[in-house]
């Protein structure tokens, strides 16, 4: 039987996480490792200041307390995998909420697909976008989601992962219905617009503190061959972006080299 490993970073108690299990239980061996509390944009963080705990709730269903989507992926390739049996495929998600464009450095989903492809194991990480800060998601749940995920791991499963070495899927699905979806677009990740959302406050003591908000999924739009993200899931598709892990901006070598 194939085995799966699945995180996300809203936590293990979160509808996206139960709508993952139950489009991949009847693909094989689902393993559980999600963070206790929520973890969304720590990116790929690991906890390294204090020690951290797996809290077994059901058979092949952990809780990491008190780790990222990060710690998850590495401490339940240690502890429940050994090399000689690891996983065949790691999923992170069903995220609440998009991680398009640049949000992907924040985002802890796609971290924990990114440590799955560190650890030479083929991953995807997936994201529900969603209207209006999410507060509708239940309007259109997570059903167009599910189908497109087991359809991904199917393929996979079947030996047939299209990426290379330290890279990863990043699958975004749209806010509609099964019915109204276009299909799978491949696509490129595309430029956010970013505000600043720190709002400041004041506690009964007088002392001033900050939350950091949720800006508005703003987008530009960018020449190219390749739709973005963005411009996918405006259009009733499900985004596709190849992620790579080398970050070197490989066109600007020459031009360092000779600015030095």
């Amino acid at each position: 039987m194939k085995q799966i490993l699945i995180t996300n970073d809203d936590g293990f108690e979160s509808k996206g996480l139960f709508a993952l299990i139950e489009a991949l239980k009847p693909l094989g061996n689902v393993t559980v490792v999600a963070p206790t509390v929520e973890k969304s944009a720590c990116g790929h963080s690991l906890t390294l200041t204090q020690p951290l705990k797996f809290v077994e709730l059901d058979d092949d269903f952990f809780k990491l307390d008190d780790g990222t989507p990060t710690d998850c992926i590495f401490l339940a390739l240690n502890k429940l995998f050994d090399d000689a049996h690891k996983p065949d495929i790691i999923i992170s998600g069903v995220n609440k909420g998009a991680n398009m464009g640049e949000d992907i450095t924040y985002s802890g989903t796609v971290a924990g697909a990114m440590e799955a492809v560190l650890q030479g194991i083929p991953a995807i990480a997936i994201s529900q976008v969603c209207r209006d800060q999410c507060q509708n998601i239940d309007d259109f749940g997570y059903e167009l989601a599910k189908d497109a995920i087991a359809t991904l791991v199917t393929k996979i499963l079947a030996d047939d992962f299209p990426l290379g070495e330290r890279k990863l899927l990043n699958v975004n699905i749209p806010p509609i219905s099964k019915e109204e979806s276009k299909g799978f677009r491949v696509t490129r990740a595309g430029k956010r617009i970013y505000g600043n959302d720190a709002q400041v406050h004041w506690n009964p003591r007088g002392i001033e503190h900050y939350w950091i908000g949720l800006p508005k999924l703003d987008w530009e739009h960018t020449p190219s061959d390749i739709m973005s993200d963005f411009e996918a899931i405006a259009q009733g598709y499900i985004s596709i972006t190849p992620i790579h892990l080398d970050m070197t901006s490989h066109d600007d070598i020459e031009k360092v080299k000779k600015w030095l």
